[in-house]
Parts: C-alpha cells; sequence; structure tokens
C-alpha cells in the first residue's frame, strides 16, 4: 500500500461515520494508525490481527503516547471504530473482524491498567521535574503565592522554551547524583563530631573570646590575635615539604563568626546563638551547631581576584576531594587526590608558574588532609585515606544543600517497585544487592513480584533489566503470579526464564529469536545509563565467544525489537573482534532498511 495509507484510512473513515451521522475521534484513530504503521510496521489496517491489537495497546501506545486514565474509553471506542469499518466495507472478513472486537474487549481491562499505572508514573515525574525547576530559580514550595505566580510565568513561555529549560534541568539532575552510601546511627555521628577537633578549637576560641572588642573588619585586634593564638597552641604555622601555613586562627574565627559560634557585629565579640548547641549533650542539636561549622571551615570562597596562594587555592576546591573521596569504593591514595585535584585547579585557575605551583599544591593538600584527619572528618585506611562516618554524614548533608541526589542505602526498603528500579539506577552492585534483600524483606513475595512485571510491562528496557534481576530473586511462592504475565510480549522472555529456574512446570528454554530479543533488550537497556562502549563491554561479559557471537549478531537485526538496530551500530563500532564489528554495522543497516520497508509497505 503507498505510503499515505493512514491518511487515506482516516480520510475513509470520517465519510464513513458522517455518512452514519456518527462522531468520530479523527485524532485518535489517527494516532492509533500512526502507531501501527511506524511502530509495528503494519502495511495497511487490513493487516491488523488479534496479536496487533494486544501489541498496540499493551506495548506501543503505553510507550509512545502521554495519556490519562480518563482516555482509555475513548481510544478503545476508536479502535473499536477501525474494526467496524474495516468490517462494513469488506476490508477484512466478518470473522476476522469479529475476532479484532472480541480481542479488544479482552484486552481493555489491561489495557486500562497499564494507562493508570504509566499515567500515575508520569504525573509525579512531571511533578518531580516542575518542583526541581522551581527550587532550581529559588522557589519556596511551601510559599503557595509564589509557586502559583511561577506556575502562571511558566506556562505563559513558549512551548520550546519550557521544553529546552526541562531538558537543562533533568541534564543538571542526572549530572548531580552520587552513589548512595551508608549511613551510621545517629549517636555515633554525633559523637563523633563532639571529639573532632574541629570543635574542640572552635569551642576553645569562643570561651576564650567572650566579649572583647574588634576590629573595624570584624577580627580580634592583633595583640588579642596573638594571645588568642598562643592560648590555642597555633602560634606555631602549620608546615609540609616547602610551605608553612600560619591563617589557622583567621580560618577558625570567620568559620566560627560564619556559623553563629561566636557573635562579631556592632564592634565587639560576643558568644553566638549557636554556641549553646555547639556544647550541647543533644545529639540532634549539636549536629545543627556541628555542621555550618564545618560547612564554613571547608568551603572558605577565597576570592581569586585577590591573587591566591597555593593554600588559599587547595582550601578553595577542598569540597572537590571530598566529594571525590564520598564517591570512591576503595580508599583514595594522597598521589590519586592530587592528580584529581590539579587536574580540576589547571581548568579553573590561570596558574603562571605551574610546574612549581604543582609542588606547592601537593605539599598544601598534605596540610587539608591532616586537617580533615584531625577534625574526624577522614581517616588513614590502608596507604589510602577514606571519610568516617562524620565525613560521609556531613559531606552527604553539603550535598544535598547543593541540590544533589544523595541516596541511602537501606531508605528504598518501602518504596513501591518502580521507585526501587528507578533508585538503583546509581547503585554500585553491592550496595545495590543489599538494597534489594532490604525490599525483598518488606515486601510479600507475591505482590513484590507482581509489582515489579508492572514495571516491566510498562518500562523502557533499562527498568525492564532491572525489575528483571530483582525478580530473580524472588522466592518460588510466586510462581503463580509470574505464569499469569506470560501472555504479555515484553515479559514473557523474562516470566519464561524465572519459571525455568525456579524448577517451575510452565518454564522454558527460550526459543531463539526469544533470546536474541533479550540479548538486545539487555544492551539497550546498558545503553540508556552508560556510553555504548561501556554497555558492549559489559554485555560481553555473558555472551557466547567467537564464531558464535558472529552468527548471533548476523541473526539479530531479525528481531522484532525497536532497539535492535542502535545495538547493532554500538556492537559494530565496539566490539573487539573485526569480523563480528563489521557482521554487526552490515546487520544494523540490515535492520534500518527492514524497518524502512515495513514503514512503506513494502
Amino acid at each position: 500500500m503507498a505510503d499515505n495509507w493512514v491518511e487515506t484510512t482516516a480520510g475513509d473513515l470520517r465519510r464513513w461515520s458522517d455518512e452514519r451521522g456518527e462522531a468520530l475521534d479523527e485524532q485518535g484513530v489517527r494516532i492509533l494508525l500512526d502507531l501501527a504503521r511506524e511502530e509495528m510496521g503494519l502495511a495497511g489496517p487490513e493487516a491488523l490481527e488479534p496479536r496487533h491489537v494486544r501489541e498496540l495497546l499493551l506495548e506501543v501506545f503505553p510507550e509512545s503516547v502521554v495519556a490519562g486514565r480518563d482516555d482509555v474509553p475513548t481510544i478503545l471506542d476508536a479502535l473499536r471504530r477501525v474494526v467496524a469499518y474495516l468490517r462494513d466495507t469488506g476490508a477484512v472478513p466478518a470473522a476476522a473482524a469479529d475476532g479484532l472486537a472480541a480481542e479488544i474487549d479482552r484486552t481493555g481491562p489491561e489495557f486500562a491498567e497499564v494507562v493508570a499505572a504509566v499515567d500515575s508514573e508520569e504525573r509525579q515525574a512531571a511533578a518531580e521535574v516542575v518542583a526541581g525547576l522551581m527550587q532550581a530559580d529559588g522557589i519556596d514550595l511551601d510559599d503557595r503565592d509564589a509557586v502559583d505566580a511561577w506556575m502562571r510565568d511558566f506556562e505563559a513561555l513558549p512551548e520550546e522554551e519550557r521544553f529546552a529549560r526541562t531538558e537543562e534541568y533533568l541534564r543538571q539532575a542526572g549530572e548531580l547524583v552520587v552513589p548512595p552510601v551508608r549511613l551510621a546511627p545517629q549517636a555515633e555521628v554525633a559523637d563523633a563530631a563532639r571529639r573532632s577537633g574541629l570543635t574542640g578549637a572552635v569551642l576553645a576560641l569562643a570561651r576564650w573570646t567572650g566579649e572583647r572588642p574588634l576590629t573595624e573588619h570584624g577580627m580580634l585586634t592583633e595583640p588579642d590575635a596573638e594571645a588568642a593564638r598562643r592560648a590555642l597552641g597555633l602560634d606555631a604555622p602549620r608546615r609540609h615539604g616547602r610551605l608553612e601555613d600560619d591563617g589557622a586562627l583567621e580560618r577558625l574565627w570567620w568559620a566560627a563568626v560564619e556559623a553563629k559560634v561566636i557573635g562579631a557585629g556592632d564592634g565587639r565579640a560576643a558568644p553566638g546563638p549557636a554556641l549553646p548547641g555547639l556544647e550541647s549533650g543533644d545529639d540532634a542539636a549539636l549536629l545543627t551547631a556541628w555542621l555550618p561549622l564545618f560547612d564554613a571551615v571547608v568551603v572558605p570562597g577565597h576570592d581569586y581576584a585577590d591573587g591566591l596562594d597555593a593554600v588559599e587555592l587547595v582550601q578553595n576546591e577542598l569540597t572537590g576531594v571530598l566529594i571525590h573521596l564520598y564517591e570512591q569504593e576503595e580508599p583514595s591514595g594522597p598521589e590519586d587526590l592530587a592528580e584529581a585535584l590539579l587536574g580540576h585547579i589547571e581548568e579553573a585557575y590561570d596558574l603562571s608558574d605551574a610546574d612549581s605551583m604543582h609542588a606547592l599544591v601537593e605539599d598544601a593538600l598534605a596540610l587539608e588532609l591532616a586537617a580533615l584527619e584531625d577534625w574526624g572528618v577522614i581517616e588513614a585506611s590502608g596507604a589510602g585515606r577514606a571519610l568516617t562516618p562524620l565525613g560521609v554524614w556531613a559531606v552527604r548533608e553539603l550535598l544535598l544543600a547543593d541540590g544533589f541526589t544523595a541516596p541511602v542505602i537501606g531508605e528504598l526498603a518501602g518504596a513501591r517497585a518502580s521507585e526501587l528500579v528507578a533508585g538503583l539506577t546509581w547503585y554500585r552492585p553491592e550496595a545495590a544487592d543489599e538494597e534489594i534483600d532490604g525490599w525483598l524483606a518488606s515486601h510479600d513475595s507475591k505482590d513484590a513480584a507482581a509489582d515489579l512485571l508492572d514495571v516491566m510491562r510498562t518500562g523502557g528496557p533499562g527498568a525492564r533489566n532491572l525489575a528483571a534481576a530483582v525478580l530473580h530473586r524472588v522466592g518460588p511462592e510466586a510462581a503463580a503470579v509470574v505464569r499469569a504475565a506470560q501472555e504479555h510480549p515484553l515479559v514473557a522472555p523474562y516470566a519464561a526464564m524465572w519459571l525455568n529456574a525456579a524448577g517451575d512446570p510452565a518454564g522454558r528454554e527460550l526459543a531463539r529469536e526469544e533470546y536474541l530479543w533479550v540479548f538486545v533488550d539487555t544492551v539497550a537497556g546498558m545503553m540508556e545509563t552508560a556510553e555504548p562502549e561501556e554497555a558492549v563491554a559489559a554485555a560481553l561479559v555473558d555472551a557466547p565467544p567467537g564464531a558464535e557471537m558472529k552468527t548471533m549478531v548476523d541473526e539479530l537485526w531479525r528481531t522484532h525489537h525497536p532497539g535492535v538496530a542502535d545495538v547493532l551500530e554500538a556492537l559494530g563500532a565496539h566490539h573487539p573482534d573485526k569480523a563480528t564489528a563489521k557482521a554487526a554495522r552490515t546487520a544494523a543497516y540490515k535492520a534500518r532498511s527492514a524497518r524502512q520497508s515495513a514503514h512503506r509497505g513494502v
């Protein structure tokens, strides 16, 4: 049939409806016909079969169209009108039309459930994005008037600008995610904060200062500063290698003032409102006072325009060192930390004498690492350095304040399956195993399986693969739930594998076509969050070797998976075997050509 069969059919159907004096949702009809042509490759409406009805309603439509649960009756009615038209015009035999109508009735309730589930997820996701955009603009979400005003302004923007802002927000949000961590109990963290050298030094400075006059810049007078250095044992400058730092008192002073442990107004020093909290025996009160102090001392914000020495450069970038430690699975050696820090400094600052500055930066970093260790924030671990429980808690709090997503292992235990799967995207394998164990322990096996299967029906390849991995940890008592899900095209292969592994009679080995589909689905899922090269390398760990892999690649292009061409292109670009890579590139071309031919009705 010609390329414009959708337009031809829609026009004929409209005239057919007009002749009968019946209303027609022409837009809904066009959407369904377009999906049948573009996404399913049907050559015309007469090619529609009952299996296509299920695929269209349960797979293609939910993945391609944003619809609400209220739209379900209209969508089903539009599809019924298409079938009635095909029957009445003789485009399909009456018996075939009856079969299509029966399949619509049979699939309708399941379609309603899928749309409702996707609708809920999309509404929640949209609400989270809008809230994030507001917060990025400094809007207090508890201020109803400010929220309403922001919404009016946002909705008044051109659609292209709203889309661009949302895209940029989502890009940044994806970058502002750190791996999950384990948090120590609050009592342990608070005890470490009480014993911190930072706490001791600032309390000593506040008590020594009491109430006394200050300079016009809010600092201790020079005689008082000298006396304070002697009283606090800061009169000997810190040294490492070629570097000497005598600014410890000034750094502590400004941190204490910013954190309101010391008040410095009207030319006089006085105990600040945060001092009682820093002295408190109440854990929550102590940590509330300690965190701003830590924030102030590790984020000094020395002005580059004033000219920075090596110590000030390193102090300006100290949060980067802490985040680096936060994100690493293993302790980091001082050399690795220095290399990462120097790389960032070279990008951020214009270093006139880079060679000499490198050596000074390494010495300055050694001084800062010693200070962080004294404050109880980092500790030696073998030959490297790692964050202490206090350090993990404190750095996470700073990350959260800066808009990062910073998950904690165990916080998904009571979440829905969709939330678990979305969260696991950022987990390392060991942490993911621990999170999954906690989630399964707090959910009934049958309910857990049902929720995971819902994610597999409605999610993309990445969500489907993660949900399938979690499902494999569910016990055999969920077999009935998994058996009932076998008819869904996106779930069937995974259900068969699960049942087979569980020793259920309904289990079976996958057919070749199913095995190939799962392989494509797996690689496509990996490519959602990893570079193609990384996804291919991960997929090849469990792939067949040598000639068998090349044979598989030769077959993949026939697989009915929307991502098969992209997966083949990735294999063609990154498979280490030249012959297999060449075969993948050829297969990718065949896959795209076959899809285009199907769209043209060839």
